[in-house]
């Protein structure tokens, strides 16, 4: 059985701002985004815009349980149940799926502080590290890293208590989010599935980890195709940022009388060996796989870091030359887990308003991974 999937409900936010029409307009224009340069000099971030959280989590208690990345994430879900149609209807919920992808929770930067410092005397920094970890570490700091804290808190928030599977890791996993989800509709197994993810950029914990792997860009802005590969110049930029999809049977949708956005065709992906080329081949191979044609719309993922982002808008340039390119990351920064969900609502945004008939979305992870999706009228 293979089912069409179709779009009915999105849920958005960003540096932009929060919604859908925020978003095209950002996408539609050539500003740069919202971006902070301050705050955690020499990184630029691009921060959250601010949000009335009761519109979406009543309860101060639940807001205040919840880290940045999660209220982020629970308020773009309940943006897409309001989109959808279905927020009020516990039915619908009860019965609906969630897959999320997401990063981890927050550190506890006083003891990562300490441990570090002690680390430059430590006579055997090994067997230093390890006794450190096991006893100064809160055991709830590992649940807090789980994105299934996230799913649990969608749950409790807006009764989505359907079964959830979740991811993290990178960009790999917002592409495996959307492929499940879409694959386990089209199949049959279930009728209504939310997908998405979030990501909270402003938290030294994570620059550092980024920066230790030379990936983030320094200094003052510049567009993701732009940033050549000199230090400081490539690199992504990280944005605060959720998107989650409602997906649907297109006869379920249609049964309940729910307005179909786009058609979400079969995610394709992918995890080379990184070389030379190797980014190239697989977007090509991805591009048939995902049945692209001639696109109007390519929505890349590309997060700045060099070669690979060269690289990708070369073969892009070859396959869809026709086609506008726009790097998520002049929209929304880079969310990792988030790039492919929220290149997907963009694409059936575009695709809902009637400026596009094939949009094609690309998520190149900044070290592995590969993906590509389509989206066409319902």
């Amino acid at each position: 059985m293979s089912r069409p999937v179709v779009v009915t409900g999105l849920g958005l936010v960003s540096c932009a701002g929060e919604g859908v029409d925020a978003h095209l307009i950002a996408l539609a224009g050539a500003e740069a985004p919202r971006t902070d340069s301050e705050a955690f000099a020499p990184y630029p971030v691009h921060p959250a815009p601010a949000i009335a959280w009761d519109g979406q989590i009543p309860k101060r208690s639940d807001q205040r349980q919840m880290e940045a990345w999660q209220r982020l994430g629970v308020y773009a879900a309940g943006l897409a149940l309001d989109a959808a149609g279905v927020k009020d209807d516990a039915a619908f919920k009860q019965a609906l799926h969630l897959v999320v992808a997401a990063g981890g929770g927050e550190r506890d930067y006083a003891v990562d502080g300490a441990i570090l410092t002690g680390l430059r005397d430590a006579a055997d920094p090994g067997a230093y590290l390890n006794e450190r970890l096991q006893n100064d570490l809160r055991p709830t700091l590992f649940l807090a890293q789980l994105s299934n804290l996230l799913a649990g808190n969608i749950a409790i928030v807006h009764g989505v208590t359907g079964a959830s599977r979740t991811f993290m890791g990178e960009e790999s996993a917002g592409v495996d989010a959307l492929r499940i989800a879409q694959a386990r509709v089209a199949s049959g197994q279930i009728d209504a599935i939310l997908v998405g993810g979030s990501y909270s950029a402003e938290r030294p914990d994570v620059l550092v980890i980024h920066e230790m792997g030379d990936y983030l860009a320094r200094d003052a802005f510049r567009p993701v195709f732009a940033r050549g590969d000199k230090g400081g110049e490539a690199g992504f930029i990280l944005g605060s940022c959720a998107a989650f999809l409602m997906l649907e049977s297109a006869a379920h949708a249609a049964a309940r009388g729910a307005r179909a956005l786009a058609q979400l065709e079969p995610v394709a992906s992918d995890r080379t060996r990184r070389a030379p080329g190797s980014v190239a081949v697989s977007l090509e191979t991805l591009w048939g796989q995902a049945g692209l044609s001639a696109p109007d719309h390519v929505l890349s993922g590309a997060t700045g870091v060099a070669p690979i982002t060269a690289e990708e808008r070369t073969v892009l340039t070859k396959l869809a030359p026709c086609a506008r390119l726009r790097a998520l990351g002049d929209v929304i920064g880079h969310g990792l887990e988030v790039a492919a969900p929220f290149g997907a609502a963009l694409a059936a945004a575009l695709v809902a308003g009637g400026g596009a008939r094939e949009v094609a979305v690309t998520a190149v992870g900044h070290r592995r991974g590969e993906g590509v999706l389509r989206l066409v009228p319902a």
